[in-house]
């Protein structure tokens, strides 16, 4: 298992979207995003000048069923 360090809202929507997900709606500060083909969704908070923690990201790529590897390597 690899190991994530703090990331911005930012880097994270990113690596998401190269991974096929599609922003969905954003409700105040939560951006949702949804994958089309794997009928998958995850919550990214959108803070400014705040990053997300490790806890989070490991919840978020599960919500998203990606790896940390894989996701790593999207970044």
């Amino acid at each position: 298992m690899g190991k994530l360090s703090s990331i911005t809202a930012k880097q994270a929507i990113r690596a998401l979207k190269r991974a096929g997900f599609v922003e969905d709606r954003q409700k105040g500060s939560h951006l949702i995003l949804i994958h089309p083909m794997k009928q998958v969704r995850t919550v990214i908070p959108v803070h400014a000048g705040r990053t997300i923690k490790e806890p989070l990201m490991r919840s978020i790529l599960k919500d998203a069923e990606l790896s940390i590897e894989k996701f790593i390597d999207l970044l």
